[in-house]
């Protein structure tokens, strides 16, 4: 499973990263986190807990997993693996990049699935990757991107 998000930013590119690597404070502009905890500082990264709805009109389907997340300063990108939750063993890297005047984000999220025979990747590539995924990451760089350019 493989699905791709982007946006672009109207803002510097050190205030978009800042605010995309600063994940405790997303639930304060990000109406669908439920929480975000950092569990374990390394010289490397961090381990983040995260929580968040994923909405289906008025209601909400609360979703929950835990990611190693390192960041690379130089080239602009934050990476997470999944390492507890339903999604574990998911890549997601953001990549921030200037182009004209904007920054553009593009989130990439890789799976192979529920380590279910047969119906594991069809239950990612099916609801997880375009349904949940997607919901939540979509919502995710709006909420960046209207931070980014209010700050």
């Amino acid at each position: 499973m493989e699905t791709v998000d982007r946006v672009s930013v109207r803002a510097p590119i050190e205030r978009v990263f800042a605010t995309a690597v600063d994940v405790e404070k997303w639930p304060e502009f990000l109406e669908h986190y439920r929480w975000v905890r950092v569990l374990e500082r390394t010289s490397h990264g961090c381990l983040v807990e995260m929580a968040a709805w994923r909405p289906f009109g008025p209601l909400r389907y609360p979703t929950w997993w835990q990611s190693r997340m390192s960041v690379d300063h130089e080239e602009n990108v934050i990476r997470y693996e999944h390492v507890r939750g339903i999604t574990r063993g998911m890549d997601v890297e953001w990549k921030l990049a200037t182009e004209n005047s904007e920054v553009r984000i593009t989130i990439t999220h890789r799976w192979t699935g529920l380590p279910v025979p047969l119906l594991g990747a069809a239950v990612a590539n099916c609801l997880i990757g375009p349904v949940f995924i997607h919901g939540i990451a979509s919502l995710t760089l709006v909420g960046v991107k209207q931070k980014a350019e209010l700050m």
